[in-house]
């Protein structure tokens, strides 16, 4: 293949909407490489250099040159949302399918077999379906010119907790033929993350690294131990700040409580988390055009939510992790002179990332207790009918399952009824 710098340059101007745009140090390398190498890439990039850019250029300069489309493995529908527009900008015609859109679906996979789709995103989950990839994947497998993976350290930190299927993409890339352009982007990886992304994507990955510092983002850490201490802070501050930001919280109760504390204030907020449902697109449209001053969220608004102008990212509790703080206070200040990082450290947060973590994974005994159920039970069993044969719950039940699904080989095998049987060994 061959680059094309002008082109690139002159898609780059569409795609961020600024005529006098030119690449960030490492940007256009980034695309050359991808188009013109075989060899795999690790981007790892403050949040904003514009990872996004990179791949989007990429796959259109592929598509140009007569290549198939680009795979695209997001984690969040929001994130999802974000990216589908600034390919639009660049004339990419890129497509999802997610559990939100069930409807789109026929539609999706035709015009993907018609050649009519540039990027297909999908979630890591949608890689554990059996119909996507026998009926979606399969017949375009040997066309496809680009594996995306984005937000990559997530293959890291999710792949061994609660996001179990991140564990697929890294079976999936060790299949993969050595000649397949495979490009991982992210902004946040120590060298814990870093080595484990080097052992997933293979010997031969390039790494671009850059510096991730923030210089624009000023911040702030408090203790207040009480949550009605740190509420009250919230309601006294919040409007002294210009613009409108994020509050992350580590559950849905307190996003839903501290949202409904600061509307009792006279303070505009939403709480936003997984269970928001259809509400998403319209809390997320509301936060972009500065309709609310604040979004009260949980991690379901994070990684890729792109507000140029978000002016702070309070931390209601302290996150579970370093990693998941620079994401997140990583939203603010993209495109101003100065925003607020402010964390908020109190009393019992502790608790819940504990609480997290011993919940992340079903025990050996529940495990083992699943799985006794079915053997005694050799023409497979649904979930109801596991349930009243061990002392597990329903929840932790799908957890098992699901995990011993990922394993390869798997001991289970999940039936065209919705029932699982163990596998002969």
């Amino acid at each position: 293949m061959s680059y094309d710098s002008s082109r690139a340059l002159a898609l780059l101007r569409l795609g961020t909407e600024n005529p006098a745009a030119t690449f960030r140090d490492g940007q256009e390398e980034a695309i050359r490489h991808v188009v013109d190498s075989f060899r795999r890439l690790l981007v790892v990039q403050k949040t904003g250099w514009g990872k996004s850019s990179v791949y989007f250029i990429a796959t259109k300069l592929l598509r140009e040159q007569g290549m198939g489309p680009a795979i695209l493995i997001s984690p969040l529908l929001a994130l999802m949302r974000n990216q589908i527009a600034a390919a639009a900008r660049m004339g990419v015609r890129a497509v999802t399918i997610n559990s939100e859109k069930r409807d789109e679906w026929q539609a999706v996979e035709a015009a993907l077999a018609m050649n009519e789709v540039d990027v297909l995103l999908i979630s890591p989950e949608r890689l554990g379906s059996a119909h996507f990839r026998t009926s979606v994947l399969a017949p375009v497998a040997g066309r496809i010119s680009l594996l995306v993976v984005d937000e990559a350290h997530c293959i890291s930190d999710w792949g061994h907790d609660f996001r179990p299927h991140y564990r697929i993409i890294e079976r999936i890339i060790r299949m993969l033929p050595a000649n397949l352009r495979v490009l991982a982007t992210t902004a946040t990886a120590n060298n814990r993350v870093l080595a484990d992304l080097q052992t997933v994507l293979g010997p031969n990955l390039t790494v671009s690294r850059g510096a991730l510092g923030r210089p624009s983002l000023l911040l702030q850490t408090i203790r207040i131990p009480s949550q009605a201490g740190r509420m009250a802070w919230l309601a006294t501050h919040l409007q002294s700040i210009q613009g409108s930001g994020i509050i992350y919280t580590l559950t849905v109760r307190d996003a839903v409580q501290v949202a409904g504390w600061l509307r009792s204030q006279g303070i505009q907020a939403e709480a936003y988390s997984g269970e928001t449902g259809e509400r998403r697109v319209e809390l997320e449209n509301a936060l972009l055009e500065n309709r609310v001053k604040a979004m009260v969220a949980t991690t379901a608004l994070g990684m890729g939510f792109d507000k140029p102008d978000l002016a702070f990212v309070i931390h209601y509790q302290t996150p579970g992790s370093v990693v998941a703080y620079y994401q997140q206070v990583g939203r603010a200040g993209r495109a101003l002179a100065s925003a607020y990082g402010v964390l908020l450290s109190g009393v019992g947060e502790m608790n819940i990332t504990d609480y997290f973590i011993e919940s992340a994974f079903p025990s050996r005994e529940e495990v083992a207790s699943v799985l006794g159920g079915l053997q005694a039970a050799p023409a497979g069993l649904s979930i109801n009918e596991i349930m009243p044969r061990v002392n597990v719950s329903r929840g932790r039940i799908e957890k098992a399952l699901q995990l011993m699904s990922l394993e390869s080989p798997a001991p289970i095998a999940r039936k065209a009824t919705n029932g699982c049987s163990p596998q002969d060994a």
